[in-house]
C-alpha cells in the first residue's frame, strides 16, 4: 500500500482527528483536495461544480472555532462532495438533466444540511447519470465521468462521481444515494467502500413518492470507517419520511469489528437469480477462499429471489411515471434514453401488474428475513461485471445472454433492494482485467449496525492480503523504485 503523503489522501478518521488535534488546518486540508481536484479532473470529469470561494470561507471559520476552542461538530473541516441529485444551497445542481442545467436552489437537501451542519465542507457537486437512471455516469449536461482506473471506462453509477472524486482524493467524503445499486456499483468499480442503509435511517423528504421506500441516501469513503463517520451525520429522524424512526441511536459512535469467528455467512456469486459474468463469479470463488477461514461456517447459499425481477420493475417503474411523466409528455426531447424507457415502460403496467408486484414483494421481503435466522450475513459480489467502456450506456449482454432491459445486469444490487435489506460494498483488490472488484456485505431490514460492523472487520482481513487489499488508481500510485 502506498504512503500517503498528502493531506487529501488521509482517512476522514484521521484526518478528523489530526484537526481535532491541532496537528492539521481544516484549510490546509481544504487546498490539499483542490489541488488534486485540478490536477486529476480533468482526465475523469468527477466534481461537475466547484463551490472553492464558499468551502475556503467555510475551513477558515472552522479553523478559528477550533482555536477558540468551540464545538466544530461530527465532520468539521472534512471536504466532501455532494451528489448531483442533491439540492446544494447557492450551487448549481442539475440532477444531470438539461431540464436543470441552469438551476441553483435557494436551500440544502436535508441530508446535505446535516452534512453542513456537523462542520462538513461541502467543496462541490459530483456527476451522475440524469435524475440517477442508470449505472453508468455521463449525461447530457456534463458528460461522461471515467473510471479513475481506466478513464475510458465506466465508473459505474448513479453514484459514479462521487465514488471517482474519493478513489482519487478529491474529497474526503461524499454522499451517494441507491435504488437498484446506485452507491454499491461504483464503490465497486471504483475500489472504495460505500453503504446502503435501510429505509429511513438517514430521512429523504424529497422523494415523489414517500411510501416507496427503495431509494435512499447513504455514505460512501474509502473505508468503511469513514462511511460510517458520514453516515453518524446523516442520520436522524425526521417524520416527514414515513419510513424514520429513531433507529439511529443504535448507531455505534466507534465502529467496532464483529466476531467473524462467531458468525455464519452465507456466500453466493449470483444470489441464484442475478446474471454475473463467467469470470466474475469464478473471481468471487476464489476470494472467498482467502477469507473464509475468518468466518465460524461459511456455505454457498442465498434466499429465494425468485420473482424479483419482474417485482421490481414494476416497483421501480410506479416511480418512474410519478416522477416522469409530466415531463415525458411536455419535454421528451429533453429527457435522456434511460428515463425515457422506464417511464414508457411504466405506463404500459395495469393496476392488476402493480397490485400482482406488491404481494411478490411482500412475500419475497418475509423469505429474506427467515434467511436471515439462519444465517448471520450474506456476502456476494458487488458488480456482476468488470467496468467497460463508458461509451457503452449499459451491459446488454452477459455470458452471452442478452439483457432484457438496462437493469437487468443489475440484478446483483437490485435483489437485495426489492427485500429492503441495507448493504455495505468493500473493495477486494483487483479484478481479471485490472480493474476494481468489490464485495457485497449483506444484512436484513434494520441490521445497519451489524453489517457496518462485519464489513469493518471483513476489511481489514483484506487489507492483510495483496491480493484482496484496497486499490489505488495508477496515477496515485508510488513511483518505481
Amino acid at each position: 500500500m502506498r504512503d500517503m503523503t498528502e493531506p487529501c489522501d488521509l482517512s476522514a478518521l484521521d484526518a478528523r482527528s489530526a484537526i481535532g488535534g491541532g496537528t492539521l488546518s481544516p484549510v490546509e486540508l481544504l487546498e490539499s483536495c483542490l489541488a488534486r481536484i485540478a490536477a486529476t479532473n480533468g482526465a475523469v470529469n468527477a466534481m461537475v461544480a466547484l463551490d472553492a470561494d464558499a468551502a475556503r470561507k467555510r475551513a477558515r471559520q472552522i479553523e478559528q472555532a477550533i482555536s477558540r476552542r468551540e464545538d466544530v461538530g461530527l465532520l468539521a473541516g472534512l471536504p466532501i462532495g455532494a451528489k448531483d441529485l442533491q439540492a446544494t444551497e447557492g450551487l448549481r445542481t442539475t440532477f444531470g438533466s438539461l431540464l436543470f442545467k441552469d438551476n441553483v436552489p435557494n436551500e440544502d437537501e436535508l441530508s446535505v444540511a446535516q452534512v453542513r451542519k456537523a462542520g462538513g465542507v461541502i467543496v462541490g457537486k459530483t456527476n451522475t447519470p440524469e435524475f440517477g437512471a442508470g449505472a453508468n455516469t455521463t449525461n447530457r449536461v456534463f458528460g461522461a465521468t471515467g473510471n479513475p482506473f481506466d478513464p475510458s471506462k465506466t465508473c459505474g453509477g448513479s453514484s459514479g462521481g462521487s465514488a471517482v472524486a474519493l478513489a482519487l482524493g478529491q474529497v474526503l467524503l461524499a454522499t451517494g444515494s441507491d435504488y437498484g445499486g446506485s452507491l454499491r456499483t461504483p464503490a465497486a468499480f471504483c475500489g472504495v467502500a460505500g453503504f446502503r442503509p435501510s429505509p429511513g435511517l438517514v430521512p429523504s423528504i424529497d422523494r415523489i413518492a414517500s411510501l416507496s421506500p427503495f431509494g435512499v441516501t447513504g455514505p460512501m469513503g474509502r473505508t468503511i470507517g469513514d462511511a460510517h463517520l458520514l453516515l453518524r451525520a446523516q442520520m436522524g429522524a425526521d417524520r416527514r419520511d414515513p419510513f424514520s424512526s429513531d433507529r439511529e441511536r443504535l448507531m455505534p459512535a466507534t465502529l467496532k469489528d464483529a466476531d467473524l469467528g462467531r458468525l455464519r455467512a452465507a456466500v453466493s456469486p449470483d444470489l441464484g437469480c442475478a446474471p454475473v459474468d463467467r469470470a466474475i463469479a469464478a473471481l468471487f470463488t476464489e476470494r472467498v477462499g482467502r477469507f473464509r477461514h475468518a468466518f465460524r461456517e461459511v456455505e454457498e447459499r442465498a434466499p429465494d429471489f425468485s420473482g424479483v425481477h419482474a417485482t421490481f420493475e414494476v416497483l421501480r417503474a410506479v416511480n418512474f411515471v410519478a416522477a416522469h411523466r409530466e415531463r415525458l409528455e411536455k419535454v421528451r426531447h429533453l429527457l435522456d434514453r434511460n428515463v425515457t424507457d422506464n417511464t414508457e415502460r411504466g405506463l404500459e403496467y395495469t393496476l392488476a401488474d402493480v397490485a400482482r408486484a406488491n404481494v411478490e414483494q411482500t412475500k419475497l421481503y418475509k423469505r429474506v428475513l427467515a434467511f436471515f435466522q439462519e444465517v448471520d450475513v450474506l456476502i456476494c459480489p458487488a458488480a456482476s461485471v468488470s467496468p467497460f467502456p463508458h461509451a457503452q450506456l449499459y451491459v446488454e449482454e452477459v455470458n452471452g445472454e442478452r439483457m432484457p432491459t438496462y437493469m437487468r445486469w443489475l440484478a446483483i444490487t437490485y435483489a437485495p433492494t426489492t427485500a429492503l435489506c441495507c448493504a455495505a460494498a468493500i473493495p477486494c483488490g483487483l479484478d481479471h482485467g485490472g480493474m476494481p472488484f468489490g464485495l457485497q456485505v449483506i444484512g436484513p431490514n434494520g441490521a445497519d449496525a451489524r453489517v457496518l460492523e462485519v464489513a469493518h472487520a471483513l476489511e481489514q482481513v483484506l487489507a492483510a492480503d495483496k491480493e484482496t487489499e484496497r486499490p489505488v488508481p495508477p496515477s496515485l500510485s508510488p513511483p518505481a523504485t
